[in-house]
């Protein structure tokens, strides 16, 4: 059996249907999930990653462990006793959703600091491990579906600087290759799409989608921040930023382990936008 923590979110989501369309059992949890957003055949069970008696019935006669931790190890009980836990419930391998950030800010306790904590758990735990870490995901378009939906419109900074986001899907579809076969052991993959996009292209895909115009504005440095300081923390908005505004070489990098490990290019945003066009629409 498969354990897919983090499994209402937009990789865990995905992974849950993927694993379940290839016939593998699997354990989808979170803290408020329910038999309604999951496949049927599924097993559900809520629970509670810093809880640990919570995690007991999830865990216990599992092979595999899909684990996201959010980039943070603050959404974890302790990184080195859940990976315990994990073991003494027999899981031979896990798959840990990562983050960029570990490699290109290692300096920034929010992007790289605190996900390394965890990676380095993992590495240590003495279980199978396979390291995941995406860039910026095309679902980070999800925060402009109510300006789309009642105004048509898309504010954000930084309007022509590119970054290769990628499609939750393909992180999903990498996973689930490296939590059922074999060779993918200490492997360390970097998730990108295959070009790089703009906020401005961005938005126009969306547009292109919904077959009718959504026009772009963009925000000063300010205004960003200032949004954004409503719902995250001023350490992550500062590197947040940082990205978006200046990103580094590798950031901006394109990389080949989606189509390594798929043996097909990654998703573009447009066919995002086209999949998910019904949120936008209102």
């Amino acid at each position: 059996m498969i354990v897919v923590t983090g499994a209402t979110g937009n990789t865990g989501r995905e992974l849950v249907r993927v694993l379940a369309a290839a016939g593998e059992p699997v354990t989808a949890t979170s803290r408020n999930i329910s038999d309604a957003e999951v496949p049927d055949g599924v097993r559900t069970v809520r629970a509670d990653l810093t809880d640990a008696e919570s995690l007991r019935p999830v865990l216990d006669g599992a092979d595999a462990l899909f684990l996201q931790d959010g980039g943070t190890s603050a959404h974890l009980l302790s990184p080195r006793d859940l990976l315990d836990a994990a073991k003494a419930g027999g899981v031979g391998r896990v798959v840990l959703l990562s983050s960029q950030g570990v490699a290109t800010r290692p300096e920034s306790e929010s992007h790289g600091g605190l996900a390394r904590a965890v990676e380095d758990a993992v590495r240590e735990s003495g279980l199978e491990w396979t390291t995941l870490r995406p860039g910026g995901f095309h679902s980070n378009a999800f925060a402009w579906v109510e300006p789309v939906r009642a105004h048509r419109t898309v504010a954000a900074p930084f309007g022509d600087v590119g970054l290769p986001t990628v499609d939750p899907a393909d992180i999903a579809e990498v996973a689930a290759v490296a939590l059922r076969e074999d060779g993918h052991a200490g492997a360390v993959y970097e998730l990108t799409g295959p070009a790089p996009t703009t906020p401005r292209e961005r938005a126009e895909a969306i547009g292109a989608a919904l077959g009718e115009p959504v026009r772009f504005t963009e925000q000063s440095r300010d205004e960003a921040r200032a949004q954004m300081l409503a719902f995250m923390p001023e350490p992550v908005v500062d590197t947040t930023l940082a990205i978006l505004g200046d990103p580094t070489p590798a950031e901006l990098r394109v990389s080949p382990d989606v189509e390594r490990v798929l043996g097909r290019t990654p998703r573009p945003f447009a066919d995002w936008a086209r999949r998910h066009v019904a949120a936008f629409r209102g």
